[in-house]
């Protein structure tokens, strides 16, 4: 009886989960080349787990040599930076994206990639 109660409950909450990990709207542009699943890169590389770890390091992508000698880590404010400003954070990186322009959209993805796990 008592899995049947935990399996009930997994049910119920499921729908609060999804929604606590649901991406924003400004999300979207960052999709066109990224993917969220572990080790499956797009045009990018993927995202999951990128908060907290260096830039440049995940393992099966062709970073430019400018993101693997930055130095960065990506933390709330690293992540906010590039964001707005890719080009201007790591001259000479590959990505193609000027940034997102709205603050708010830059909170609320990089909030977004701390759910990646």
């Amino acid at each position: 009886m008592k899995k049947i109660g935990l399996a009930v409950a997994a049910l119920l909450l499921a729908p609060v989960v999804a929604n606590a990990q649901e991406a924003p709207a400004a999300f979207n542009q960052c999709k066109a080349c990224h993917k969220v699943e572990a080790g499956k890169h797009g045009v990018g590389p993927s995202l999951a787990g990128v908060a907290g770890k260096k830039a440049g390091h995940a393992e099966g992508f062709k970073y430019s040599e400018a993101h693997k000698a930055s130095g960065l880590t990506w933390d709330d404010a690293t992540l906010g930076k590039y964001l707005a400003d890719p080009k201007g954070t790591i001259p000479g990186n590959k990505m193609a994206f000027a940034g997102l322009k709205k603050p708010e959209d830059v909170a609320a993805v990089v909030a977004y990639l701390k759910t990646l796990k």
